[in-house]
Formats: C-alpha cells, sequence, structure tokens
C-alpha cells in the first residue's frame, strides 16, 4: 500500500467516524422525545418545532460555511465545527427549560452544518469518480449507524439516568476525532474529475442552469422530508399506537435503522457504480427506483398490525436508504471541484427548507388534530414526488470518463 492510498483510507474513515458522531448527537433527541415532552409538558408541534429549528440554523450556517471551504482549509473549519457542537452537546447538562433546550439544539446545527457541507467534498477529491457511489456508500454508512447509535444510547441509557444523561456519551468522541482531523492532508481539488468545468458547472450564478444539480437536489429534498419526518416521529409512533415500551421501540427502530442501513449504503454505491458504464443516469436511477419501490410497503407498514407491521417497515426503510450514496454521487459529479463545497451548501439549504424543517412540525400538527397515524401520510407523498424528480433528472447526468487510465483512484 503506498503513502496516497494509505492516506485515503485514514481520511475516509476519519470523517466516516465523525459523520457517525454528527448523527448520534443529532439522533439522540428523537429517541428521548417522550420524556422531554412529559418533562417539559409540550405538545407534539413544540416536539416537531426542536428539530425544525436545528435544521433550520442548520441549513441557514450551510451558504456561510460552503464558499469558505472552497477558498480555505478544509480540515480546519471540519476540526474546528466538531469541536463546537461537541461542547454544546456536553452542555445540555444546564438545559432546564424548553427554551435552552432549544437555543442548545439551533447552536449544535451550526456546529453540524461546518462538517456536513465539507466532509463529502473532501472524500470526493481522494478517489476516482467511478468509485464515488462505493466510497460515499462507505462514507454514508455513518447515516444508519450513528442514527441507530443515538437511539439506543438514548431509549436504553435515558430510562435508567435520565434524558440528558446520553448526550454526554454521545458527544465525547468528538474532541479526539476533531483532533485527529487536523492531521489529515488536503487533497487536491478536483484531481480525479474528468468533466469540463463549463459556467453551468464551474461557477455559483450557473446552479440555476444546471438541471443535473436542481433534479439531483429536488428528488433528494422530496427524500429529506420523508425521511426527516420518519427518524423524528417513528419511535413515538411505536411508543403511542402500537404500545411498545420507550426502550423496545427504540431499540427496534434502531436495529432497523442500522441493519437496513449498512446493507443498503454499500449496495446502492455498487448497484450505482455498476450501471454507470451503461448508462450515464445509473445514479438517479437507481435512487428514483428505491425511492418508487418505497412507496406501497410503506402503506403496508402503517396500516399493517401484528407480525406484518415490523418486516413492511423494515422492507421500506431499506428502500428510503438505497438511494443514500448514488444520489449523493450524482450530486457532487454534477458540479466542479472548485465550487463543489459552495454547491453542496446550497444544496444543504434547499434540501432542508423543503424537507426536514417543514416536515416534523408538519407531521405534528397533523398528529395533534388526526393521528400520528395519519400523520405518516406525508412522507408517503414526498417519496412519490422524489421519485419522479429523479426519474426525469437521469437525463442529464453528466458524461463522465468511466476506466480513463487519467483518473486511476489512489486505491487499489
Amino acid at each position: 500500500m503506498t503513502p496516497q492510498q494509505l492516506h485515503a483510507r485514514t481520511a475516509l474513515l476519519v470523517l466516516t467516524a465523525l459523520n457517525l458522531l454528527n448523527y448520534a448527537d443529532r439522533n439522540v433527541l428523537f429517541a428521548v422525545q417522550p420524556l422531554v415532552q412529559a418533562e417539559f409538558h409540550l405538545s407534539k408541534v413544540q416536539i416537531g418545532y426542536l428539530t425544525s429549528a436545528f435544521l433550520g440554523f442548520y441549513m441557514i450556517a450551510a451558504p456561510f460555511v460552503g464558499p469558505l471551504a472552497d477558498r480555505y482549509s478544509r480540515k480546519l473549519i471540519i476540526s474546528l465545527g466538531a469541536i463546537f457542537w461537541s461542547g454544546l452537546t456536553l452542555l445540555t447538562a444546564f438545559t432546564h427549560t424548553y427554551t435552552e433546550l432549544l437555543i442548545r439544539h439551533t447552536l449544535v446545527g451550526i456546529g453540524e452544518a461546518t462538517f456536513v457541507t465539507i466532509a463529502p467534498t473532501f472524500v470526493a477529491d481522494l478517489f476516482a469518480e467511478e468509485m464515488r457511489g462505493r466510497i460515499l456508500g462507505v462514507f454514508y454508512l455513518a447515516i444508519p449507524v450513528g442514527s441507530a447509535a443515538g437511539y439506543l444510547l438514548g431509549g436504553n441509557l435515558a430510562p435508567h439516568y435520565g434524558w440528558r444523561f446520553p448526550f454526554y456519551i454521545a458527544a465525547a468522541p468528538g474532541f479526539l476525532l476533531a483532533i485527529a482531523a487536523l492531521f489529515l492532508k488536503e487533497p487536491e481539488r478536483g484531481q480525479f474529475d474528468s468533466v469540463a468545468e463549463t459556467r453551468e458547472r464551474g461557477t455559483v450564478f450557473g446552479l440555476a442552469r444546471n438541471p443535473a444539480f436542481l433534479t439531483a437536489t429536488l428528488g433528494m429534498a422530496a427524500m429529506t422530508f420523508s425521511l426527516g419526518g420518519i427518524q423524528v416521529w417513528m419511535p413515538q409512533f411505536l411508543y403511542s399506537e402500537r404500545h411498545y415500551s420507550l426502550a423496545r421501540a427504540n431499540f427496534v427502530f434502531g436495529i432497523i435503522i442500522v441493519v437496513d442501513g449498512i446493507v443498503a449504503a454499500l449496495a446502492g454505491g455498487w448497484l450505482g457504480d455498476s450501471l454507470l458504464r451503461r448508462m450515464k443516469g445509473s445514479y438517479y436511477l437507481v435512487s428514483a427506483v428505491s425511492m418508487a419501490l418505497g412507496v406501497p410497503v410503506m402503506i403496508v407498514a402503517l396500516f399493517a398490525k401484528g407480525h406484518a407491521m415490523m418486516p413492511a417497515f423494515g422492507l421500506a426503510a431499506f428502500f428510503l436508504l438505497l438511494n443514500t450514496s448514488p444520489l449523493n454521487a450524482a450530486l457532487i459529479n454534477s458540479v466542479g471541484a472548485h465550487i463543489r463545497a459552495t454547491a453542496i451548501a446550497v444544496n444543504i439549504f434547499i434540501i432542508h427548507i423543503l424537507g426536514d424543517v417543514p416536515s416534523p412540525t408538519m407531521m405534528g400538527w397533523v398528529a395533534d388534530r388526526r393521528s400520528l397515524q395519519a400523520a405518516f401520510v406525508l412522507p408517503v407523498i414526498a417519496m412519490m414526488i422524489s421519485a419522479a424528480i429523479l426519474f426525469y433528472g437521469m437525463r442529464f447526468a453528466p458524461p463522465l470518463r468511466v476506466g480513463d487510465p487519467s483518473a486511476e483512484s489512489p486505491v487499489p
């Protein structure tokens, strides 16, 4: 193994671990929502607003971080952001009112925006275009694993030690990984890119005329609406509508997310890369098909009772998560390397303002007036919209020079 290969793998490991903590920190709250609601005497709309506010500040911070990352050291911004969000997570001990918890949550969103905006561009510059589906599949394993870790930490520790205690456990490793990130070597921007940076691909204003970027972003926004609402409300659905204990609801949902997420992230990336030699829109196709297949299965999961419910939820989660790595690969390949962090920042703003910023609160509003089961119709509709947009976006995917010897990856 050459030093370049070793560095690429080490950087991928460190950034994936930080990404895992990023999702663990934000998902702990979902696991302990019933305890927070009971202590502060909150409505479901107020609980949903915690996540909406977190994501609101997260998406507002992203457009400021993206241009900085395209000009200055990415690893430095990543490290400082990780220290910031980890420190705020530890301060959960001092939140004794709803307002204090809301402020803490919004500031954590600002810190986490520094990582999510920048890290994918760092990873993309370490590996060839034709491997990005698989590599991003590894990087985005952090979503299901980190999410499950948050549910399991909260669901198992909170009933015994209080809902604040799991946040300490989730926060501690962030400081060590932030220091490790400082020792990574910055890769050259766009060193493996094969598509020229046209006006649409290489300028900020060109993004508005870049259909590959726009369809990937809008398809991801609808997917984010669905996934965000499901993540926030599924443990509560199992707890209040299906009468699971809080620990069991979080355990079952956490296991589904982590198992499905690992398999789906790797499978989605592999499928996208494998089909890339045959069709330029392979990443869009895999994502669109997965969203379309998830719709009928989710409907069965919501209305089935008894033994059929959890297998249906498991299959629906698999289809929903299958698009993660190919859709992010499509997004990264749709723009040039020198505005990639800015493009991801714009993407983050759009997918959250249209996606998981409104969805938890909207679902909470429906749940307060009808039922939590009725609220889950909203994510199902979003999945159908996402599939339609991504099927349309296939035609706009850029033609990559797959297999070009000049674009070899540092990883054999």
